[in-house]
């Protein structure tokens, strides 16, 4: 493997149900390089996203820890570790959460406006939406509302979002959940372009297995663990 980028290890969470105690995870623990593209599947509750959003910085595990360059993502304080968040790592949702108010660049530009001198920096940032908005196909709609795109339109536009601080990690969560077959297989192509293109590392959850396969490994949880390499039973 090459310089592990993201680890986290024995990672824990559970919720509490009235009188019960959940456990999603259950002592996850995993390895991610420099540049890898890593697919994490398995059956539906097997703790999918709940993992991503711990992997992310959006939500902190019961116990254990996840290491992100490096550093410790929840030894941090909140204010720090928005900060990483916002300035390293970049998310792509299966509903792809774009503010309906707001024109295609300006919810390609909002990550940037919560960064150090954004202000000073606005007609560069600006000239940056625009570049990305270029590369996944929509300049030419620059100045649309979310809901004048078709799906497979606002899910490059959330992708092209997620790239606009340069993060290092893409985290995607079912990109094409929400997408036919054909519309989904183009903005994988486009997801996977621009991540070999740039040399980012990529951790997407998915439930295909077509889509694993485009990745160079695949991790499967099962009940709340990571299931062992070679392990055939996997869902």
């Amino acid at each position: 493997m090459s310089e592990i980028l993201l680890q986290a290890e024995n990672l824990v969470r559970s919720f509490s149900m009235g009188n019960r105690r959940l456990d999603v995870l259950k002592g996850v623990s995993l390895a991610v390089g420099e540049g890898e593209t890593v697919a994490i599947t398995g059956k539906s509750g097997a703790g999918k996203s709940t993992l991503l959003h711990i992997l992310g910085g959006l939500d902190r595990p019961t116990s254990g820890w996840v290491r992100f360059g490096g550093r410790d993502v929840y030894g941090v304080g909140e204010r720090e570790r928005s900060a990483m968040r916002a300035s390293r790592i970049g998310f792509v949702f299966q509903a792809y959460h774009l503010l309906p108010e707001l024109t295609v660049r300006e919810n390609v530009l909002l990550p940037a406006l919560g960064l150090r001198g954004a202000f000073l920096r606005g007609g560069t940032l600006r000239a940056r939406a625009m570049e990305l908005l270029e590369m996944v196909g929509l300049a030419a709609r620059a100045g649309h509302r979310p809901n004048e795109l078709s799906g497979g339109e606002q899910q490059r536009v959330a992708l092209a979002r997620a790239l606009m601080n340069e993060p290092r990690l893409l985290l995607a969560d079912e990109p094409t959940g929400n997408l036919d077959s054909r519309t989904g297989d183009d903005v994988l192509r486009l997801l996977f372009g621009l991540v070999a293109g740039r040399g980012l590392t990529l951790l997407m959850v998915t439930h295909n297995d077509d889509v694993a396969a485009r990745c160079s490994r695949t991790i499967v949880l099962r009940d709340g663990l990571v299931e062992p390499e070679g392990d055939a039973a996997g869902g």
